[in-house]
């Protein structure tokens, strides 16, 4: 069968398309023919944000190659769409593989991108067209979504819709050791989540004030807080384990909103798979990963984010016996080998 995935972003440089299907694309290639086709190309996507005009050639260049890809998506028989085609306008290539060549289309997300995540303006929310989600779901063969809560907006528009975990390769995310430094309080992703780091800006000054500790923060660009002591560095896939193997105790603190519900807790899979007892907000899909007590902590108030942040940090065996329960849980539902089965049989009639 030949297979046509048709993505934003370059092979291997998006965490959403690393650890929701990449992983498998390996095992999926054994028996299939596989076309990979990004909008952007790796120049463009390493230059993307530079400045305004290098973002509408960008996009302008993505749009001809996309002519290009639905020519070559002719002869698959299976089209695998993660999030949108097109990152701007309505469903113009959506309409024609589903409706106009008639074909079997599995549509893929792990964000509630049908929501303003409150950083677009109405004017920008529709040039994204975020409302053709509906749309390309009602048009699919297939949906793939990350949690309950994409699932259940799903099923509005379509009944075949199955849960697929994003995952990490545990044979490959796993720790290296490095606890040779002060207690480490680490978070890493990008600079779109890094805002959520505000709502607990104020625990983590005091923690630093009191304790003998450091907040490492490793993303693609530097927050800049104002009122923290920390230590950024940038973000690199060559150093990604060795780097999260320094952190002692995670932490991802999230809002409460539709948009924060369907996100799919990878930082904490990524803090398990290395062994790293981690610190939450109980929301969506954390209070799954995360069980309070056992492998890690729940925190909503600034109460309880010190309380808790304090007792990890003063104690180095409940931090080794919730790493080692965290690790576990990542090995048993959230990793490559315990959910491979599930993803490929997407593929089967």
């Amino acid at each position: 069968m030949k297979i046509t995935f048709l993505v934003p972003y370059p092979h291997g440089s998006a965490p959403s398309q690393r650890f929701r299907f990449e992983q498998y694309l390996a095992i999926l290639n054994k028996n299939h023919s596989i076309h990979y086709l990004s909008f952007y190309s790796t120049y463009f996507w390493r230059h993307l944000y530079s400045n305004p005009s290098t973002t509408v050639v960008a996009t302008l260049v993505g749009f001809i190659k996309r002519t290009y890809h639905l020519l070559v998506s002719i002869n698959s028989n299976l089209i695998f769409i993660h999030r949108e085609i097109t990152p701007i306008g309505p469903p113009v290539f959506e309409f024609l593989l589903a409706k106009i060549l008639r074909k079997k289309i599995i549509f893929d997300f792990d964000d509630a991108i049908w929501i303003n995540d409150g950083a677009d303006s109405k004017m920008k929310w529709w040039l994204k067209a975020r409302w053709k989600i509906g749309i390309i779901s009602r048009w699919s063969w297939k949906i793939s979504v990350g949690n309950e809560f994409l699932r259940s907006y799903a099923l509005k528009h379509n009944p075949a819709v199955f849960i697929s975990k994003t995952v990490v390769d545990t044979s490959y995310h796993k720790s290296l050791g490095y606890k040779d430094r002060d207690i480490t309080v680490g978070w890493t992703g990008s600079h779109s989540t890094s805002k959520y780091l505000n709502k607990i800006e104020s625990v983590l000054s005091f923690l630093a004030n009191n304790f003998s500790i450091r907040i490492l923060i490793i993303s693609n660009k530097n927050p800049y807080f104002e009122h923290v002591s920390y230590e950024f560095r940038k973000w690199n896939s060559e150093t990604e384990i060795e780097d999260l193997s320094e952190f002692d105790i995670g932490i991802m603190p999230l809002e409460m909103s539709p948009w924060e519900m369907g996100k799919c807790g990878f930082k904490l899979i990524q803090y398990g798979s290395i062994g790293i007892p981690s610190a939450a907000s109980p929301v969506g899909v954390n209070s799954d990963i995360i069980e309070d007590g056992v492998n890690g902590f729940l925190a909503e108030t600034d109460d309880e984010w010190v309380e808790k942040l304090s007792t990890l940090i003063e104690n180095p065996k409940l931090r080794t016996e919730m790493g080692k329960r965290g690790r576990e849980k990542v090995v048993a539902e959230y990793s490559v080998e315990a959910n491979k089965e599930k993803w490929l049989a997407l593929f089967e009639n």
